[in-house]
């Protein structure tokens, strides 16, 4: 298995522009609320727990986001325990409030990813590996933290494979 850095190392080769940061602390949490919503729904009651797709799906991304780090995995998982809550809220409302939001939110945050790709000037780290869908939570949560002063060694470590994120004026326009 990639350690930590591995994952956010590859990741953060595609994400070097401040714009595409950016764009990323918007777009990200999106999706990531999109998918649960969506996702909430089917789901049957199991002692009192509703038991969805949306629940399922974070449960196992959460395991892996603990096997990587158990700090960055506790974080993530009060993240999806959060948007599963919301996305539990809206798929028991109804269809239409349901569908709308979750195709919404979903199709926002991608076209918001896409316009930080554009200033890149690199497609998005998951056409050339699919964990990156997974991975790109963890690395908004990351680097949050960085800007927080959290975490140095692990950014000094992501930036000795990859190099810092490029200042403003040497960044695509």
């Amino acid at each position: 298995m990639k350690s930590l850095i591995d994952h956010l190392g590859q990741y953060a080769a595609y994400h070097r522009d401040p714009r595409n940061l950016l764009t990323h602390f918007v777009g990200i949490p999106l999706i990531v609320l999109a998918v649960a919503i969506l996702l909430s729904r089917p789901g049957i009651e199991l002692g009192g727990l509703r038991v969805s797709p949306a629940l399922l799906v974070a449960l196992a991304a959460g395991v892996f986001y603990l096997r990587l780090d158990l700090r960055y995995g506790l974080v993530m998982a009060v993240v999806l325990a959060v948007s599963v809550a919301i996305g539990q809220a809206l798929a028991a409302g109804a269809t239409l409030s349901w569908a709308s939001a979750g195709l919404g939110l979903f199709v926002l945050g991608w076209i918001i990813q896409f316009i930080g790709h554009y200033y890149e000037g690199r497609k998005p780290a998951f056409v050339d590996d699919l964990m990156g869908l997974l991975v790109g939570p963890l690395f908004v949560v990351a680097e949050l933290g960085f800007m927080l002063g959290c975490r140095q060694p692990v950014r000094e470590a992501i930036e000795a494979r990859v190099g810092p994120v490029r200042r403003r004026e040497t960044a695509r326009v």
